[in-house]
């Protein structure tokens, strides 16, 4: 969780950047920080190469990032490039994990270091989430699930109980998976997508039930 004794970086300024942003704003509220104190975004993309700010809050470059000085988090919302940044940043680079105060986990969750899980998110019991997961807003995952790194769902994902993922599977907006379903690395559900059996190939999977496009 975020100690706020260093600014806290999000990477990628563009929309999961800025929603990211929103996050963090109500995580601090009380607190009497302001987010323009303790927020800071770098991006590498050609459209913010000159840009100073976005809603108020500072845009550095790659090249002056400074592992030191920040709790990153990574705000991309492709599994797959969030991995390549993360390879790419400094091995010393410290992540933190930023959690929506109205989100619902209990203390029978682990989650991994530098994941984002936002509001009105339901994490049960016993589940493992692995490093740099997006949960993104009113996902629910069930009872004893085991999910890889890099696990991204979009808005309204619903995740039933007994479940494996794997690393670098993206949930699209709507979709949701069967009771003790297993699914391998590198997986894309399509919005709306139902999965009822388990997934072996890496691919796009769409339609209810899912299928390999």
């Amino acid at each position: 969780m975020i100690k706020f004794d260093k600014k806290v970086l999000i990477v990628g300024a563009s929309g999961f950047g800025k929603e990211v942003l929103m996050c963090l704003t109500d995580c601090i509220a009380g607190t009497g920080l302001k987010i323009e104190e303790i927020a800071c975004f770098m991006d590498t993309e050609e459209f913010y190469k000159n840009t100073k700010s976005v809603h108020g809050i500072s845009v550095i470059t790659e090249d002056q990032f400074d592992p030191a000085a920040y709790d990153v988090v990574i705000a991309i919302g492709d599994p797959k490039i969030r991995k390549t940044v993360v390879e790419r940043l400094p091995k010393e680079t410290k992540y933190t994990t930023l959690i929506h105060p109205s989100a619902i986990i209990s203390k029978y969750v682990e989650i991994g270091e530098g994941s984002i899980i936002t509001a009105g998110t339901i994490v049960t019991t016993d589940i493992k989430i692995g490093k740099h997961a997006h949960l993104n807003l009113h996902t629910t995952i069930g009872h004893d699930c085991k999910i890889g790194d890099y696990f991204t769902t979009a808005p309204a994902t619903n995740i039933s109980g007994l479940c494996e993922i794997g690393d670098c599977v993206y949930f699209g907006t709507n979709s949701s998976i069967r009771q003790g379903i297993k699914v391998c690395d590198n997986v894309t559900i399509g919005m709306g997508g139902i999965v009822v059996k388990d997934i072996r190939e890496e691919g796009v999977y769409v339609g209810s039930p899912a299928k390999k496009l």
